[in-house]
């Protein structure tokens, strides 16, 4: 028996009624990244393996795919292995996500663009993830970031547009649970964790949702149990609060949860925050959730992520990140993004069908003209129908029901009599 062929592990293709789908989607959420004044630009699909490597990645540095450099030889193997550097093999890197791309791309393009920035990319990134439902090595982000505004106008702008966005795609029941970075940092403090060791704790934290508070406090006692155990202690506090969902963004609700000596213009700056996102669509809602870390390692102040009840995942997330450009210009620049995990929201919403009222299938017997058959397909096109020639065959009804499975409306036979669109008679497929 031969061997299935199947696109790469954690890769998939897209018949044509998927692609549909989704590029309706797609439109659906530029159209509305575009109305609230965001502009859409494109960046390579690789870059500089070692910008990939800079360290502002987090573990997802680990699942970038790496590009060999041409002209190897086995000199340059062995030399590699010999000194076990094995990324001096590779100059270029597929881009793990948009951020990184982005963060170049304005220190390369800054004189060209405003003072403020509002950007918007849609695209695939790739990671060496291991495959599983709703995570895949190649999936689609739809991100929308804005440079140069130090103020909360970016945060309420990012938000603003990302859940007008997900309400346009019909997605209801999303919670945007928001933190702050200074927040964690404060918390980290209080457990009296060493700095040096603070964004291994926060991979730990990060893992909470799956191995709980005894499961972060196993894997950071190692290096400190006296630290993992205080940690341990305010993780359970925390639980409860986090199972309903967070708490609500206020400074008494926020203050009331924490250890004290939290920094308290984070705490303000949340509230202040939710008081000014208060006209976001019904359907989404706004918790605090101190356990929230996002797993990239530029973020810097407040940080956010959709969760939504049918997604075991989150949907999509973001955060401000003041200190990435500074690495590429050496100057910083304040910048803040917000992220749709599209392959995760599209499996959630129901998407309408193409009506297809514009589609029509001309079937042709085998001995018409080509002449003729491309003038009345030239002639339907041009008054904006979507028009598809097919040979009839003996199995006139297979023929049929694949027109209308791929969305078209109806039929007209063509002979060598048929003169014109005049003389074409309709039927509807369904």
């Amino acid at each position: 028996m031969a061997s299935p062929i199947t696109p790469p592990r954690g890769m998939r293709d897209f018949l044509p009624a998927d692609k549909a789908r989704r590029e309706h989607a797609l439109g659906v959420i530029r159209t509305s990244f575009a109305a609230h004044g965001f502009d859409e630009i494109e960046t390579p699909v690789v870059e500089d393996v070692a910008r990939l490597h800079s360290g502002l990645g987090g573990d997802n540095e680990k699942l970038a795919f790496s590009v060999l450099r041409r002209g190897l030889d086995t000199e340059d193997l062995t030399a590699a292995i010999e000194h076990g550097d094995l990324m001096s093999l590779a100059d270029l890197g597929l881009r793990f996500d948009l951020t990184v791309p982005l963060a170049r791309f304005y220190a390369t393009h800054r004189a060209e663009l405003p003072p403020v920035f509002r950007a918007i990319q849609i695209a695939p990134v790739w990671r060496a993830e291991r495959p599983q439902k709703g995570r895949y090595r190649q999936f689609v982000q739809c991100d929308i970031d804005i440079i140069g505004e130090a103020g909360q106008l970016a945060e309420v702008e990012l938000i603003t547009a990302t859940a007008a966005a997900l309400e346009a795609l019909g997605l209801e029941g999303c919670t945007i649970r928001i933190n702050d970075r200074r927040i964690l940092n404060g918390l980290l403090e209080f457990c009296g964790f060493e700095e040096s060791r603070w964004p291994q704790v926060l991979i730990s934290i990060d893992k909470l949702d799956k191995i709980g508070a005894e499961g972060v406090v196993a894997e950071l006692s190692a290096d400190g149990a006296d630290s993992a155990a205080v940690l341990g202690g305010v993780l359970e506090t925390l639980e409860p609060h986090i199972a309903d969902g967070g708490v609500a963004l206020t400074v008494e609700a926020i203050t009331s949860i924490l250890p004290d000596g939290i920094d308290t213009d984070a705490v303000a700056q949340l509230e202040a925050l939710a008081h000014a996102l208060g006209s976001l669509p019904p359907g989404v809602k706004l918790r605090f959730d101190p356990t929230l870390v996002r797993g990239m390692g530029y973020y810097t102040g407040t940080i956010f992520e959709i969760s939504h009840p049918g997604s075991g995942s989150s949907v999509g997330g973001g955060g401000r990140y003041d200190g990435m450009i500074g690495r590429f210009l050496g100057t910083d620049v304040p910048a803040c993004g917000f992220s749709i995990g599209f392959e995760r929201v599209v499996d959630l919403i129901d998407l309408p069908e193409s009506d297809g009222a514009d589609s029509v299938v001309l079937v042709f017997e085998p001995t018409v003209a080509l002449s003729r058959l491309l003038a009345l397909k030239t002639e339907l096109v041009d008054a904006g129908r979507r028009v598809r020639l097919e040979r009839r065959t003996k199995n006139l009804k297979a023929l049929l029901d694949r027109s209308a499975a791929a969305g078209f409306a109806s039929f007209a036979f063509v002979t060598d009599d048929t003169d014109g669109v005049a003389a074409l008679e309709f039927k509807p497929l369904a």
